[in-house]
């Protein structure tokens, strides 16, 4: 059988493109960008959370672009984010001062602030919208209007000693920024946080169930999930102090552990954190429960999950990454797998000769052994 190159080059390719923007335009104008941004809210929280850039708009149009594959729309604003100047670091974003739309507690009933469910569809029933329904009416606005600020529910645990102090990041320098550096080991923990921040979503849940059923020693409780704005300031360099230059919508999510103790620390609880940008509770949840097993080294507990395994972790939940090196398998590899073919070719044709010769050797004793 003969193997040859498919042919084609450019013309094959922009005709491929070609094809592609009319498919994606469909039989009218397509959806636009402002009824992306609008109704695809969850979507764009997740391209904005994998493509390290907090863009809505950008966002909305790479999902556009990318006719709604959340990973191809993440690496296209990831790709975009790569060509723009770096003009001013932040300051850390205080999430204690955030405007908090949703926030809700799984140990405390009576939080002090009360719980604020938000715009969340946790407790409806999950049945198909049809279209037929009437619409729902809307809420009393003075009830969901956001709240700032609004204490931390693990300040009680905290207050009786029972919940760790927050883990310290191993040294006193900044961080470093995982957007501008490759990933090394061992990873510090705001290394281990920046990944997970941007990790594929269903990797980290998938991971993060896994330690609910056994790999890895967690039993987890949410302490506090909050979701809001908070501000984003800078310091210019001709001011010399802090302004706000926006707000930008995040999801924290603080789990608690439990911990038996060790010979130098009591029983008490410990916390798994996560931190997305967006309305992402399920990233925030994953992401925390996550982090949280990546800290059984540290607390002296007993590892060998995967979940536990930073570098199996951190290595692989980039999806960008992930992406890359699995659908290059799409690409000519015409001389490799010629390579290959040869090989199996050659193997096979000894493995032919060995066959011929053993059973030459047995016509041979089956002779002796008549004679």
């Amino acid at each position: 059988m003969a193997f040859v190159a498919t042919k084609g080059g450019e013309d094959a390719i922009a005709a491929a493109h070609a094809w592609r923007a009319d498919r994606r335009r469909g039989d009218g104008e397509g959806c636009t960008l402002r009824q992306a941004t609008t109704s695809f809210g969850r979507a764009i929280d997740r391209v904005m959370a994998e493509g390290a850039l907090y863009d809505p708009d950008l966002a909305a149009r790479a999902l556009l672009q990318a006719e709604g594959d959340l990973v191809e729309a993440a690496f296209l604003l990831r790709s975009y984010r790569a060509t723009q100047p770096r003009l001013v670091d932040a300051r850390p974003i205080d999430t204690t001062a955030m405007r908090v739309q949703r926030r809700v507690s799984a140990i405390f009933k009576d939080v002090l602030g009360g719980q604020r469910l938000g715009p969340t569809a946790d407790y409806s029933h999950r049945l198909f919208d049809t279209g037929e329904t009437a619409p729902e009416s809307a809420p009393d606005p003075v009830a969901a209007e956001p709240v700032s600020p609004l204490p931390s529910a693990m300040g009680i645990l905290g207050g009786e000693t029972l919940l760790e102090a927050i883990p310290a990041a191993g040294h006193d320098a900044p961080p470093a920024d995982l957007t501008t550096m490759p990933l090394d080991f061992p990873a510090s923990r705001p290394i281990r946080l920046q990944a997970l921040a941007r990790g594929d979503e269903g990797f980290l849940l998938s991971l993060a169930y896994s330690t609910q059923r056994g790999y890895g020693n967690t039993h987890p409780f949410v302490g506090e999930l909050r979701m809001g704005e908070v501000a984003v300031s800078v310091v210019p360099p001709e001011l010399g102090f802090a302004i706000e230059i926006g707000d930008i919508v995040v999801t924290e999510c603080q789990m608690v552990n439990q911990f038996t103790g060790s010979k130098t620390v009591p029983p008490q609880f410990t916390r798994g954190y996560g931190l997305s940008v967006g309305h992402a509770d399920r990233r925030a949840m994953s992401m925390a429960l996550v982090e949280r097993a990546l800290r059984a080294d540290e607390l002296g507990e007993a590892t060998g999950s995967p979940a536990q395994d930073p570098e199996f972790v951190l290595s692989h939940c980039d999806n960008i990454q992930a992406t890359g090196f699995v659908e290059h398998l799409k690409l000519p590899h015409y001389v490799d797998f010629q390579s290959e073919l040869e090989i199996i070719r050659a193997i096979r044709r000894q493995a032919d000769e060995q066959r011929a010769e053993d059973g030459m050797d047995r016509k041979k004793e089956d002779g002796d052994d008549r004679v």
